[in-house]
């Protein structure tokens, strides 16, 4: 199975993360606090009560109380005793995202053209810090029981998208990155030594491309090429996913991988 999405980074700021904004007048602290209280649900399916947020987000006990009761109100978090959970309402904020994007409007029948094409899946996400994001997707038919949907969050360092995404970075950004990074092994392929890594970012870079092997999920295979809008930034990245026992490597560069790009270059043509 895919692992979870956990954020790890999320619910872990203090307050003095807003220090540099405290001379703007038009910075509103007090949504800040909502936000932050938000994203320190990442990863607790379970819920969190008002203790643990404030201690994972530096927040006083009363700020948090107040923060989520008029989330309570607002119908985006429900409680049970001491429990509080979101509620599904708060998709809504990133539903609005999906709605307004350009990118994400114009992906969805490319997706499906190109799904359609090879008989695979292809999805298309934008890098969030050290992770990506799930922002459109074609599921074929089938396509393996990995759970992936808008929304869903994968690490970038062992993802095809993540890769591509990863290289277009700025070369201080990526040495940032790296620095940062411990990456884990999800499969006895997956890539963990930040060298190797490094290395397989750059050969991205230089390709246009990156294809990645069971290294986040065993039997999963994927390609994928960044998206460029017309200022030549790179603003997304879009994949084929497949099984190992049903494209191999060879197969994926000279069938999949001139598909993939013929959509990207679509996006090319539609993106501001």
């Amino acid at each position: 199975m895919m692992p979870a999405n956990k954020t790890a980074s999320a619910g872990r700021a203090r307050p003095d993360d807003f220090a540099p904004y405290a001379g703007n007048p038009d910075f509103v602290l007090s949504l800040a606090r909502g936000l932050r209280v938000i994203e320190s649900f990442a990863g607790f399916k379970d819920g969190r009560s008002v203790v643990e947020i404030s201690q994972s987000t530096g927040l006083s006990r009363a700020s948090v109380r107040r923060i989520l009761l008029t989330l309570e109100l607002l119908g985006y978090v429900e409680r049970s005793r001491q429990i509080h959970k979101l509620k599904t309402q708060i998709l809504r904020l990133g539903f609005s995202y999906l709605a307004s994007s350009s990118a994400v409007e114009a992906a969805r029948p490319v997706l499906e053209r190109i799904a359609e094409s090879v008989h695979e899946s292809s999805s298309m996400s934008m890098l969030d810090g050290g992770e990506i994001v799930y922002v459109a997707r074609s599921a074929a038919s089938r396509v393996l029981a990995a759970g992936l949907s808008v929304g869903s969050r994968l690490p970038a360092y062992c993802t095809s998208m993540g890769r591509v995404l990863l290289a277009s970075l700025p070369d201080a950004d990526l040495d940032s990155y790296f620095r940062a990074l411990k990456p884990k092994a999800y499969t006895p392929k997956t890539l963990v030594k930040v060298s190797e890594l490094r290395k397989a970012v750059l050969d991205a870079r230089h390709r246009g491309y990156a294809i990645v092997s069971e290294e986040l999920e065993e039997g999963l295979r994927s390609v994928a090429v960044p998206v460029y809008s017309h200022s030549k930034r790179v603003v997304a990245a879009i994949n084929i996913g497949t099984h190992v026992s049903r494209v191999d490597h060879s197969t994926l560069v000279k069938t999949c991988l001139p598909v993939l790009k013929e959509g990207a270059r679509t996006l090319r043509e539609i993106l501001l």
